[in-house]
């Protein structure tokens, strides 16, 4: 098969955009419906420099927040005066959720999809009512969460 055939069937069973692409593996969205990414992830080069460890979703206030994917509740409190939910997951990896007033404890086992409590107004910079940050850390690196759910677009390069 030539690399143009492949790169066809690969378009047509993942789809044609990111757009398009919906949760895939043991990753969800943390809000739905599938929110809309107000602000991308921009990794800094160095963990102390400025950047945007996370992405930010737009939701609305009071909407549900759910585990993107199964773990243990490590962190329920605030952090610069804003609530936060952490939880970690397999792999050495931590998600993170704010702001969020949480409907879990610390130590609570949380499957794909359960609620851990409601989004609340008031995030910097956010261009909708209210935004979910969603960041994504595996041991001390900070990475895009939406590759937990392969919503960034697949890139083909030629062989």
């Amino acid at each position: 098969m030539g690399w143009k055939l492949g790169a066809i069937l690969l378009v047509l069973l993942v789809g044609g955009s990111h757009a398009e692409a919906a949760p895939v593996g043991d990753y969800t969205w943390p809000l739905a419906p599938r929110p809309k990414v107000v602000r991308a992830f921009a990794k800094p080069e160095q963990n102390w420099l400025p950047g945007h460890r996370g992405v930010d979703l737009a939701g609305a206030p009071g909407q549900v927040v759910v585990a993107a994917g199964a773990g243990i509740v490590v962190f329920v409190g605030t952090v610069g005066g804003k609530p936060v939910v952490s939880i970690d997951h397999d792999g050495g990896m931590r998600t993170t959720y704010e702001p969020v007033t949480a409907t879990v404890v610390e130590g609570r086992r949380v499957s794909r999809g359960s609620p851990i409590g409601t989004l609340e107004p008031g995030h910097p910079d956010c261009a909708a009512v209210a935004c979910l940050h969603w960041g994504l850390r595996r041991d001390r690196e900070y990475l895009d969460p939406l590759g937990l759910i392969h919503a960034r677009p697949i890139r083909l390069k030629p062989v």
